[in-house]
């Protein structure tokens, strides 16, 4: 018999077709998936029911998903604070070049859990730098999320365009077009599970057109759809990506992903910051996702995305941390108002985004992103309970009557509790499977351990 969570007294955002919404309702979980959803007190006689939440003060929303990261600079944070994108990378390329196991787990552990506890719960690692004998990176990052309790989607990436071929890593950062073709099917067959309600999938994710070759491209779209998972990678981030785009293929960075196969409802990119009428209909037309990070590309000053002409399109669209050497918070919800912010300043100033749609952004869209909009992204009978109560009557947000604009418009809402598949990951603001505080040493250790070796380098 099904053992169920009862959830009352909460105003909720289901975040489905419809944008339902209760003002004051009630979830109830069955085993790892939503039951029922609706107005008033849960149904009396509800049987096997082990636990009973009064959520009053709270808002309800689904889990939310991120949809673009890179774990391992956790323990680069604070360094080229004033770059743009290519001169942050020259810089940092030649430390990220010395990274291992441990320091990678370490790294996996803090962005997870920063993530986990401000209402992630599916998380994404684009991870692409593999130095030789640096031990399983890939194994490492799988763990740390299966310990901290999130569901996980792993982008192997890869690149095998260092400096001698014209490319931004090292040459000892990169691999050869073959061993990153083999480790990535490896990697696929390792880890990747394509049950509804898989805690690890695996993404085929060469990293971006300045440190893949033509070849690695093509043939990666090859391996992804021959393995049935999907693709991912960078694109149009930034000004000087359409020039080299130009430059060295003769064409912009959309032309050049359809030209290799990476335009399709299998594939998602991160940023698309520099994205014409054309790029745009080509995503829609495709139905070619799109990771939205909007602290990074300020960060980095990439410019302004243009995220409500690909909604107008049809394009998916979800948000990104990105990594947190660009990122140094690392939090997902704090991206749901800078989604909103940053998009006013742009061409449709205050008619850009509204705060449910950086909700939908945040929750729904990033499912879609990742091919899992079936099973999680909204709160709808027999999707997987993959939840969030966000605490609204503090200092920080009582005074504002509509919870979803006191979540987008507020201060970053406490998380009371966080559930992944009915199992709750977050309890006041606490990670509940994982020792925050041991974490916060081992990554502060590894960051220091890998600064010393890079100085020695």
């Amino acid at each position: 018999m099904a053992q169920r969570i009862v959830i009352e007294n909460c105003s909720i955002a289901t975040v489905d077709a419809d944008d339902t919404e209760y003002a004051n309702g009630h979830v109830v979980i069955a085993d790892n998936r939503v039951e029922a959803v609706g107005a008033g007190r849960a149904p009396e006689g509800l049987e096997n029911v082990v636990r009973r939440i009064d959520a009053s003060g709270h808002l309800v929303t689904p889990g939310l998903v991120n949809t673009h990261h890179h774990f391992y600079q956790w323990i680069t944070r604070g360094l080229a604070t004033d770059h743009n994108l290519f001169d942050w990378l020259v810089t940092l390329y030649p430390t990220w070049a010395r990274i291992d196991e441990q320091m990678v787990y370490a790294a996996a552990q803090g962005s997870l859990a920063m993530m986990a506890r401000g209402g992630v719960t599916t998380a994404m690692d684009h991870h692409y730098v593999f130095p030789r004998g640096s031990g399983d990176l890939s194994g490492a990052i799988v763990r740390a999320a299966r310990e901290t309790g999130v569901r996980f989607t792993l982008a192997r990436g890869s690149m095998d365009r260092s400096e001698k071929d014209g490319g931004l890593p090292p040459d000892f950062a990169v691999e050869t077009l073959e061993g990153a073709l083999a480790a990535t099917e490896e990697t696929v067959k390792q880890h990747h599970d394509a049950s509804f309600d898989a805690m690890t999938q695996v993404a085929v994710a060469p990293c971006s057109p300045f440190s893949v070759s033509t070849e690695l491209l093509r043939q990666g779209a090859e391996l992804a759809r021959r393995l049935g998972v999907r693709l991912h990678t960078h694109g149009s981030e930034t000004i000087e990506e359409e020039k080299f785009c130009h430059e060295l293929f003769g064409m912009g960075p959309t032309d050049y992903f359809e030209s290799t196969g990476w335009l399709g409802d299998d594939v998602w990119m991160a940023h698309c910051v520099h994205m014409n009428d054309a790029d745009i209909a080509a995503f829609a037309r495709t139905r070619t996702g799109v990771a939205h990070c909007p602290s990074s590309n300020a960060r980095l000053a990439a410019g302004i995305a243009r995220v409500p002409d690909m909604l107008a399109a049809g394009v998916p669209v979800g948000l990104g941390v990105d990594g947190t050497a660009s990122n140094e918070s690392g939090e997902l919800h704090t991206e749901l108002r800078n989604a909103l912010l940053i998009n006013r300043l742009g061409a449709h100033r205050e008619a850009a985004l509204n705060a449910r749609q950086a909700l939908r952004l945040g929750t729904y869209g990033g499912a879609q992103v990742l091919g899992r909009s079936s099973e999680t992204g909204s709160l709808e009978p027999g999707k997987l309970a993959d939840l969030v109560l966000w605490k609204l009557d503090t200092l920080a947000h009582a005074s504002i009557a509509d919870p979803v604009t006191a979540l987008v418009f507020g201060a970053a809402a406490p998380v009371t509790a966080s559930f992944v598949g009915g199992r709750q990951i977050v309890e006041n603001g606490r990670l509940l499977h994982v020792d925050e505080d041991a974490i916060a040493r081992s990554t502060r250790e590894e960051a220091q351990r890998l600064a010393r070796i890079a100085g020695q380098g």
